[in-house]
């Protein structure tokens, strides 16, 4: 699907997920709410929906990228504390709260929203000591001792296999415990969020006449070459920046964001003709 109607599906999973019954329980109850998994290529805005359906659905949001955790920062550090078993004092090693864990209850004291969404980017893509961890996490809806607080929905994100070479695919067990989401990039829904966003004219223009080229991704024996909606966003805030400045960007400056060097000369000679007739 495209990421208009994935963020109508997130948006719908959230309003039964939050749907209570007369008693005020919740009528899906937090272990059978599946955490969400947008599985798509990357540009395509996966991320940048979440501040928008929180928004709408005026809930909290905390936001992580998983890859930029250690296994200490998620599930907490160990200390010792003392016990009494039988009779007979022992130590034991328990966790401190995860800095996870602990963003949602500041977010929830910040806010006084009690409901909200946690949304973990690149979750298939953790490291071989945080694997374990995040499995935990997606069947359980826990980091070490931690649980997700009542009313606070997991969505999570992650790039297909042959976009990354860090991704771990999870097993049935973990699937099974997942509502897996596709996401697929549609120009004529990113044209309408550029229009929307003022994208600048010669990007939209562009890709009007050339929409095979909004979302390329290739890898060959020369390397990785890909032009994504994330990268025409880009380029376009900085080309208005750049006129502002009255330069004009060329094919090397178009080349940092459009990483296809045939599409990066094609638009670039593009935009050199839409600067000479634009006046």
């Amino acid at each position: 699907m495209n990421i208009k109607r994935a963020k109508e599906e997130i948006k719908n999973t959230i309003e039964a997920y939050l749907l209570k019954d007369n008693y005020g329980t919740y009528e899906i109850p937090a272990m059978r709410q599946r955490p969400v998994f947008l599985m798509g290529p990357p540009g395509v805005g996966k991320t940048q929906i979440m501040e928008q359906i929180a928004r709408e659905c005026q809930i909290g949001l905390v936001a992580y990228t998983i890859t930029h955790h250690t296994r200490q920062s998620a599930v907490g550090l160990p200390f010792i504390t003392d016990k009494e078993y039988g009779g007979k004092q022992y130590r034991v090693t328990e966790y401190t709260m995860s800095e996870i864990v602990a963003s949602v209850y500041n977010k929830i004291e910040s806010t006084g929203l009690s409901e909200g969404i946690l949304f973990i980017d690149e979750i298939n893509c953790v490291s071989e000591t945080l694997a374990p961890t995040m499995l935990q996490f997606l069947q359980y809806k826990t980091f070490g001792n931690h649980r997700i607080p009542e009313g606070w929905i997991i969505v999570t994100a992650g790039n297909p296999p042959e976009y990354n070479k860090s991704v771990r695919d999870f097993d049935v067990v973990t699937l099974d415990r997942i509502k897996l989401i596709h996401v697929e990039p549609d120009y004529e829904v990113w044209k309408a969020y550029a229009y929307e966003h003022e994208v600048h004219p010669a990007v939209i223009s562009y890709l009007n006449a050339r929409t095979e080229n909004f979302c390329r991704i290739e890898t060959t024996v020369d390397g990785k070459f890909f032009a994504t909606p994330r990268g025409w966003e880009d380029l376009s805030s900085f080309i208005k920046i750049y006129e502002r400045l009255d330069k004009k960007p060329d094919r090397d400056v178009v080349g940092e964001y459009i990483q296809y060097p045939k599409i990066a000369k094609d638009f670039a000679n593009y935009l050199e003709l839409y600067y000479k007739y634009r006046g």
